[in-house]
């Protein structure tokens, strides 16, 4: 554990620590696209964040080949190798996105290639475990269209998503503690050596987005553009399609005792892919409402709408940061709630809390204009929005003053430099400043 936490610090170090120059670059290279009547940011904003990700991903694997647990990842396949690969074609094309703009099948050309190259270095579906039949072989044809629809659909799940500040930095965070929950449990506990590369993917996932997050943030002071959320998605993909059809049930049995142990155990597997896709259920449905919706109306699947649910959070009521904590919240919800129904023995349990915490998130969902006031003793520490309003109590206003007025008639006067105090004061006594003395009015 010790050399995952290392490598996490140092992928979010560099990132971190990228993130401020690029932003600089940006701005230079003019990748600060104006306003469109979709976006909900009020000024333009430069983008290329993912060029500090890529550089924090290239940092994190660096340290990682020189641990000694964590190197055995690298001589023991190519999963690493087909990682870089596909994540530099999508990075290169991310990039190209934010600074000139790539035609939307042109795009999804580009992932399609980026997918493929993985898939040619080994990284593909081999075998589907399904429930009371075990694994079932795939073709390698229809292990690499699985296997390619799979990155597809995860990059622009995550793309599609990436419309508030810190909204998919965030919930890809998430997804990637879910996921480094799941896989070290397969590794660690069960002894799968297979679970290895899903457990180095996910943290340097969480490392990416911690180190980023700091700088995306509302409000932002750079976006990820597509060059971050396309790579990000494509990780999340190649963290779950190394695990799939490569964990053996007749391991896990061994060490449960009993096959119905061994399915309860292997529930987030037994059903294909089913971890994976709750942990970005919510940008799926995001996805698949999207496609829907453009298709009824005519449209092309891939054009731009303000419909999308974080758009629509904001909408009927919900601040900026609200609608994203909202999100963060549900995301969590079902992405840990998958995994701890794979670990706990009391399955009732787990289902009592996650309809608990669904009444509250419907609670927080369903009362928009809710605001709590936080108490007197913490109001120095919290949001302004969340302080009481009116003078502090016990305060009373001074003898013979309005109550109306809250700031005094001098603040302006201690603004002045002693120059202009010194101009001011050589003004005749009955002028006034743009009234009707010597400078202005009538008697200009």
């Amino acid at each position: 554990m010790r050399e995952y936490l290392l490598v996490l610090f140092c992928t979010a170090a560099v990132t971190y620590l990228l993130t401020g120059p690029v932003r600089k670059f940006a701005i230079a290279a003019g990748a600060m696209p104006p306003l469109r009547a979709r976006d909900v940011h009020r000024e333009p904003t430069p983008r290329l964040g993912g060029i500090a990700m890529f550089g924090g991903l290239c940092a994190g694997i660096l340290v990682a080949s020189q641990l000694d647990n964590l190197s055995k990842v690298f001589s023991q396949g190519t999963d690493i190798r087909a990682l870089l690969s596909g994540a530099g074609i999508m990075w290169l094309l991310g990039v190209l996105d934010d600074k000139w703009g790539v035609d939307a099948l042109v795009k999804l050309g580009g992932q399609m290639i980026a997918a493929g190259v993985m898939v040619w270095q080994g990284v593909t579906v081999i075998t589907l475990p399904v429930p009371g039949v075990g694994a079932v072989a795939v073709s390698p044809t229809q292990g690499m269209v699985i296997s390619v629809v799979m990155v597809v659909v995860m990059v622009n799940a995550v793309n599609f998503i990436d419309g508030l500040d810190g909204l998919a930095g965030g919930m890809v965070c998430i997804a990637a503690m879910a996921f480094f929950l799941y896989s070290y449990r397969l590794w660690y506990g069960y002894t799968i050596t297979d679970a290895a590369p899903a457990v180095l993917f996910s943290v340097l996932l969480i490392g990416m987005c911690l180190g980023f997050l700091a700088h995306n943030l509302h409000p932002a002071r750079i976006f990820m553009g597509d060059s971050g959320s396309m790579m990000l998605g494509l990780m999340l993909a190649v963290a779950a399609i190394s695990i799939t059809g490569r964990v053996d049930p007749d391991l896990i049995t061994s060490t449960t005792g009993s096959q119905t142990a061994t399915v309860h155990a292997l529930v987030p597997i037994y059903i294909p892919l089913l971890l994976p896709l709750t942990v970005i259920a919510l940008p799926l449905a995001d996805l698949l409402l999207a496609v829907v919706r453009r298709t009824w109306a005519g449209q092309s699947p891939f054009a731009a709408d303000k419909r999308h649910l974080h758009h629509r959070l904001l909408q009927v009521g919900h601040s900026h940061s609200r609608a994203v904590l909202i999100m963060y919240f549900w995301a969590a919800l079902i992405a840990f709630g998958t995994v701890a129904f794979s670990v706990t023995n009391t399955g009732r349990t787990v289902i009592l809390t996650l309809t608990g915490l669904c009444l509250v998130g419907l609670v927080v969902l369903l009362t928009p204009r809710f605001r709590p006031r936080a108490p007197r003793a913490v109001q120095a520490f919290v949001p302004p929005r969340y302080r009481r309003r009116g003078p502090a109590r016990g305060a009373a206003p001074a003898a013979g003053a309005d109550p109306a007025v809250t700031a005094p008639t001098s603040a302006p006067m201690a603004e002045l430099s002693a120059k202009d105090k010194e101009l001011l004061g050589e003004l005749p006594k009955n002028s006034t400043a743009g009234g009707r003395g010597h400078f202005g009015g009538r008697n200009r």
